[in-house]
């Protein structure tokens, strides 16, 4: 489970782990794994900067050496940051990065580790996208971008993976409280045990595109309430001191 020391990740890997599972949290904060470890220290960690290609080869050629067995992968890796568009002031390097954590990590580990996990007889892919997907997230441009990126590319191995034994699951979270783009910044969000338990009772349903509260509502609305949505949503941001400056 990548990003699984700290918000969604280490709420849904601790609920793993509970149903009897091993896991690996991959994360790049030794800080996140320390504390993760201290409250489980049943949890396997190894330390990664998925954003750097040598990093997620690196981590493959470790799980073949110590975590064999591997049978799902669970991409929550992320960062959100804010962009106004119109104040840019980074170099291309800096807004790369989120693209590089939030869907070439996804793709490229979903290739490594595509032979492991389809020999196995349940295996199973879980990406992590967003509401944002369906509802644009105006203020997170890079975010959303990259999150619909995974929205579209999940669908593809759902396909052509349909004759196998291999699952593929996305999961659409709305906002949820956790430090996603910095501390504070979701404390307007869904409560994070109440969304996690929802996602462990779906996953055992089977539903290949799991919801909660706000994101449900979003999948199966019509094209104008969801248009409606999305612009009543920006219309809260736009003015934002914070966005301005971002």
């Amino acid at each position: 489970m990548t990003g699984g020391t700290s918000g969604i990740g280490f709420a849904l890997a601790k609920r793993f782990m509970d149903l009897g599972n091993q896991v690996l949290a991959v994360d790049f904060s030794e800080k996140n794994i320390e504390a993760a470890k201290k409250e489980r220290p049943e949890l396997l960690t190894y330390k990664a900067d998925l954003s750097f290609p040598d990093d997620r080869e690196a981590l493959k050629t470790w799980v073949d050496d110590n975590f064999s067995d591997l049978d799902i992968l669970f991409n929550d890796a992320g960062i959100q940051r804010w962009i106004n568009l119109q104040n840019l002031k980074h170099d291309w390097s800096w807004y790369h990065q989120e693209l590089a954590v939030n869907l070439e990590a996804q793709l490229h580990l979903t290739f490594l580790f595509l032979p492991q996990i389809t020999a196995q007889p349940n295996g199973a892919f879980i990406n992590i996208s967003s509401g944002l997907v369906i509802n644009n997230g105006a203020w997170v441009p890079v975010y959303t971008a990259s999150k619909n990126g995974v929205h579209g590319f999940t669908q593809a191995p759902r396909l052509q993976l349909q004759d196998t034994a291999t699952k593929v699951f996305e999961i659409l979270p709305p906002a949820v409280n956790t430090n996603l783009g910095g501390a504070g910044e979701h404390n307007y969000g869904n409560d994070l045990d109440e969304f996690a338990d929802a996602v462990i009772q779906q996953l055992q349903d089977d539903l290949p595109e799991i919801t909660f509260a706000s994101s449900w509502d979003q999948l199966r609305a019509d094209k104008a309430t969801n248009q409606k949505t999305t612009q009543e949503t920006w219309n809260l941001f736009k003015d934002n001191p914070t966005f301005k400056d971002a």
